[in-house]
């Protein structure tokens, strides 16, 4: 029942979001670009439809954005306690499931 209540307040608060941005940029539109560019007003439907269409030119679906960092943090953190050895040891796993990759993979084979 608990879940089911979290996630009823999710969904409530995720649409009153949604609204809010829409309604932002409706306001923003409305009250900029027809005084400055001549352009037409816009609806909130149309707010909300170019929200989404920024978000997807410019925003992506990725998640947030530290997210890689983290991982490439996490992993230069184990490389550096690697020995050399164990070091060799992962780019030959590597090569093995990648292929070749880095100084090496530049150069034309014969």
């Amino acid at each position: 029942m608990k879940r089911v209540l979290k996630g009823l307040m999710f969904a409530l608060l995720a649409t009153a979001a949604i609204a809010l941005f829409g309604f932002v940029v409706m306001s923003l539109w409305n009250w900029l670009t027809p005084p400055l560019f001549g352009w037409r007003l816009i609806t909130f439907w149309q707010a909300l439809g170019l929200l989404i269409l920024c978000k997807i030119l410019f925003g992506g679906f990725r998640g947030r954005p530290g997210g890689r960092m983290h991982w490439k943090r996490r992993m230069m953190e184990r490389w550096e306690h690697m020995t050399p050895e164990e070091r060799e040891k992962f780019r030959t796993g590597m090569r093995g499931r990648c292929g070749s990759f880095g100084a090496s993979a530049a150069e034309p084979k014969a």
